[in-house]
């Protein structure tokens, strides 16, 4: 029985903390979707930041992916406000510049 007590309250404290979660993200006048896409697109910023660092040519292809992939990561960091992505931003500065360069590159090419 006093397992089930210690469960009930863990179970308890799990759900206090995510409406906790929740009310905050609110508070900062987003939504929890936006937060979660911003969550999420951190995770590709990394990955577009590796690959762009180690990736000078890229062939037409790899160019529409990340310039896609880019769009998406600028989309989901325009929506959270930029404190909570200052530590990111010199990422975000180099994809932005990469992304600069591959619509140039396309845009001459045509």
């Amino acid at each position: 029985m006093e397992f089930l007590a210690i469960i009930f309250v863990l179970i308890m404290v799990i759900v206090f903390l995510g409406l906790l979660a929740v009310g905050q993200i609110k508070m900062a006048g987003m939504k929890v979707t936006d937060f979660w896409t911003f969550i999420k697109a951190n995770d590709t910023l990394d990955k577009l930041y590796v690959f762009s660092v180690k990736y000078d040519n890229l062939t037409p292809q790899q160019q529409i992916v990340f310039l896609k992939e880019a769009e998406k990561v600028f989309s989901a960091f325009d929506k959270v406000p930029d404190a909570l992505w200052e530590e990111e931003y010199q990422k975000y500065s180099e994809i932005l510049s990469k992304y600069k360069d591959i619509k140039m590159m396309r845009w001459e090419a045509k």
